[in-house]
């Protein structure tokens, strides 16, 4: 019996079958779970890649900006599964103008959108999946260490500092619903939000010689296994926590 047996799943941001998300999907059906998707933009290639996992799961439309998506989004994720256990956050955008060193040029309305998809997003997926959860349950999402100013980084790392401290404030105001709220940060992998991050490449370079476990730039599991394990019954007192899933490289100095 796997150790989501019997848990219905909620999942944010499976865009391919080499994303972060894909793999926790994956994970969670493998281990005895229930697997909602959803998905933004064209649908009909979240539900091509959905296709890939071991059972199709249904994919419910999200737009984390749209309020009325997010209004609706227990009812029609409740026609699928009769209440939820877990809900993984993999959200994130910033506007190009806001990565790649032009920190000190970016616009207010850019920053805007990075902060509201990649940080606001966090609490709104929450609250909206709040009426399903309640028999508890946890909050997963996905982070990049923001305790440093990182190369190329920018606002991005700004949006991720405010997911942190995000996480923290929902980590206090939901526990009296019985919901853990948890990130996972991950090292730098090769996903289509990381191929979308000019200079990317500094962090593929330096990475895996700085991790002292070591560091597989292409692997997603290792990231999926800690956000599935969050997910279970095995950490029923962590809340307000990050996870490194990153080969040790956040302890090490430069």
């Amino acid at each position: 019996m796997g150790i989501l047996e019997g848990k219905r799943i909620l999942v944010t941001g499976v865009l391919t079958d080499a994303s972060i998300a894909f793999s926790v999907a994956k994970l969670a059906q493998l281990e005895g779970a229930e697997v909602v998707l959803t998905g933004f933009g064209r649908l009909s290639l979240v539900e091509r890649i959905a296709k890939r996992l071991p059972e199709t799961p249904p994919v419910v439309e999200l737009d984390v900006q749209n309020t009325e998506h997010l209004g609706s989004l227990a009812d029609r994720v409740g026609e699928h599964v009769d209440g939820l256990d877990g809900v993984v956050h993999s959200i994130g955008f910033a506007p190009q103008s806001a990565l790649g060193g032009n920190f000190l040029n970016t616009s207010w309305e850019d920053v805007a959108t990075a902060m509201h998809v990649s940080t606001f997003s966090f609490k709104s997926l929450a609250v909206a999946c709040l009426p399903l959860m309640k028999d508890g349950g946890a909050v997963v999402g996905l982070d990049f260490d923001a305790s440093k100013a990182w190369p190329v980084y920018d606002w991005m790392g700004v949006a991720k500092a405010g997911l942190e401290s995000c996480s923290r404030y929902l980590a206090r105001d939901l526990a009296k619903h019985g919901i853990r709220v948890n990130l996972v940060a991950a090292g730098p992998l090769r996903t289509m939000a990381a191929k979308s991050i000019p200079g990317f490449a500094e962090f593929e370079e330096s990475w895996p010689a700085r991790a002292p476990l070591g560091w597989d730039l292409a692997d997603t599991m290792p990231t999926a296994k800690a956000c599935v394990a969050l997910m279970s019954d095995w950490f029923p007192a962590t809340t307000g926590e990050i996870v490194h899933v990153d080969g040790g490289a956040h302890a090490i100095g430069g």
